[in-house]
């Protein structure tokens, strides 16, 4: 298992500082959409040149046109690009290619995906190399969480990993990585702590 952080409502000055802090504890450093959206892939260059040594996943979301999207990403540094569930096999069939050509690796986003359990038996014959089922942000004030979504695809992945993210919180994090997924995003459960080093030390020895 791997705990990835997820940087979202971060200036990139504060996610570069953070890390530093952190960097023992985080296997991969998530440039989250927000930060892609005020800094463009600058952010994902300036992360992988800072510590060339972690896995930087783009968190770009793509929707169309994903050969040559997924290939920005990948030539600014980018070890793992996510593509939506809810995308067009054919984008994402293109976000993998770009990812073979490039030799890094793609995560689907199941996000708000009607029927997470069939849409990951078809994206996970795609070649993808992880399937994360996610919580909205919007959605998480209902009290939802990601761990019975994750038992679910984790029933019928063959080649994939799993992944999850959103509303992961201590609460919940044992059960989680009790199911052992190949990937675990914890964003707030981190970055707003008092503590964020102490936070991210007693996820990870809890995984």
């Amino acid at each position: 298992m791997k705990l990835q952080l997820a940087l979202d409502t971060l200036t990139l000055t504060q996610c570069l500082n953070l890390m530093d802090k952190l960097k023992e504890e985080i296997d991969i450093v998530e440039i989250g959409t927000p930060v892609l959206l005020e800094y463009g892939l600058w952010a994902v260059r300036e992360m992988k040149s800072r510590f060339p040594e972690k896995e930087v996943l783009a968190d770009a979301k793509i929707m169309d046109a994903g050969e040559y999207e997924a290939s920005q990403c990948f030539e600014a540094g980018a070890d793992i690009v996510t593509v939506l569930g809810c995308s067009h096999d054919t984008t994402i069939a293109g976000v993998v290619k770009a990812a073979r050509t490039f030799k890094r690796k793609v995560m689907v986003d199941l996000i708000d995906v009607p029927d997470v359990r069939q849409r990951a038996i078809e994206v996970d014959r795609l070649g993808v190399d992880y399937v994360c089922v996610h919580t909205a942000f919007d959605r998480q004030s209902s009290g939802q969480d990601p761990l019975k979504e994750l038992e679910m695809i984790l029933d019928v992945l063959q080649h994939a990993q799993a992944g999850v993210a959103g509303g992961v919180k201590l609460a919940t994090f044992d059960a989680i990585a009790s199911l052992h997924p190949g990937i675990i995003v914890v964003g707030g459960g981190i970055t707003n702590q008092p503590d964020p080093k102490a936070a991210a030390k007693a996820l990870k020895a809890r995984m």
